[in-house]
């Protein structure tokens, strides 16, 4: 692992934060603010891990702007927001009540809880089990339930999901820590505590090493094995770099099987969802890379 990369993504996904949670207002275009969050990202010397999440309400996760969006900031909104220095990442997520909501301000408050807990306890040789645990009292305590279906995990070079998954909840895993990269994500709820797939995001993958016949479908795949490698992209980047014909160059490099394309996440019950998320390093000692000033 290079620890100064780290630390470096680290510190530029806690500047973007900062930066997200004084520009989001109720009513702005989301497609805005994800561009501006992009902005910030390559300003300070990173690049986006992953398209930004602006998930609304019931929707938990994998939500991000197409280009020609209109839909705005409202409700509970999740920012989860990555920065990856050479492959490097920082993976970190915050909830706003847009609404000005009792209950929205409760679930922000219980997955940031939960968050806090699972950071304390969290540390070479802890079990899985023992992190689910200490995150599901918390929100559970607030009176809401975790999102069990979804989690943490670890995180390696250009591989956001790599090794050990983080639960949310005691799931008698008692598989230790050690040491490496993660981030720790609680999602609070006061529907039914798991999440289904919904519509397609805009968000994918590269998946496989082959090609494709078409010679211009050929070049936005190159494009995207070098500018992205195995991260998550969308289709929003693409247009911008290629216009409408990207767009049907996706199509056909999707259906070789090339790309994986994410589903939103979406509360089985239709319920509104608070997301809260930094990322830890274990390697002598412990980092909170996303949260302490370095």
């Amino acid at each position: 692992m290079k620890k100064e990369k780290i630390i470096k993504a680290g510190k530029i996904a806690k500047e973007v934060v900062d930066y997200a949670r004084g520009l989001i207002k109720p009513g702005m275009k989301l497609l805005g603010i994800a561009e501006k969050i992009d902005a910030k990202i390559l300003d300070l010397g990173g690049k986006p891990a992953f398209p930004v999440n602006l998930s609304t309400n019931e929707i938990a996760a994998h939500s991000t702007p197409a280009w020609n969006d209109k839909d705005v900031a409202r409700g509970l909104l999740k920012v989860d927001i990555g920065v990856h220095v050479d492959g490097w990442c920082a993976d970190t997520a915050f909830s706003i009540d847009l609404d000005n909501d009792d209950k929205n301000r409760k679930l922000i408050q219980a997955a940031e809880s939960g968050l806090k807990k699972a950071l304390e306890l969290f540390d070479l040789g802890v079990r899985l089990n023992e992190i689910g645990e200490v995150i599901e009292k918390e929100i559970r305590k607030a009176g809401f339930s975790p999102i069990v279906n979804l989690s943490g995990h670890q995180i390696d070079q250009y591989e956001l999901h790599a090794g050990l998954t983080i639960p949310n909840v005691d799931n008698s895993t008692n598989t230790k820590l050690e040491e490496g990269l993660y981030a720790v994500e609680p999602f609070a709820t006061d529907g039914l505590g798991k999440v289904r797939d919904g519509r397609p995001s805009g968000i994918f993958q590269l998946k496989g090493d082959g090609n494709v016949r078409d010679n211009f479908a050929r070049e936005v795949l190159a494009f995207i094995r070098e500018e992205y490698n195995t991260l998550p992209f969308c289709s929003r980047w693409i247009y911008k770099k290629f216009g409408s014909r990207g767009l049907l160059a996706l199509r056909m490099i999707k259906q070789t099987g090339l790309l994986h394309e994410y589903e939103q996440l979406v509360e089985v019950s239709g319920k509104n969802v608070a997301q809260a998320e930094h990322t830890i390093l274990l390697k002598d000692g412990k980092i909170v890379t996303t949260a302490e000033n370095i």
